[in-house]
């Protein structure tokens, strides 16, 4: 679990696609479905907090490039 494609995939096997069209909301909603998933209890701590990282790692890296571009406009 590395990427933001390799939690799309994890979410897929479980029936939930997320595409909102804003890759920062994806994310957003993608920490939803996975909080849920867990809360439900078919995802292991292990998994979740993998998962967990990899979103908030991803999601830094957008609010930096959104306010990068906000600030070189």
């Amino acid at each position: 679990m590395k990427t933001l494609y390799d939690v799309q995939q994890l979410l897929k096997k479980f029936g939930v696609y997320v595409y909102v069209g804003k890759r920062i909301w994806d994310i957003e909603l993608m920490a939803i479905e996975i909080d849920h998933l867990y809360q439900a209890g078919v995802l292991d701590a292990k998994t979740y907090a993998r998962v967990k990282l990899v979103l908030t790692h991803e999601h830094r890296i957008e609010a930096e490039h959104a306010r990068d571009e906000h600030t070189h406009h």
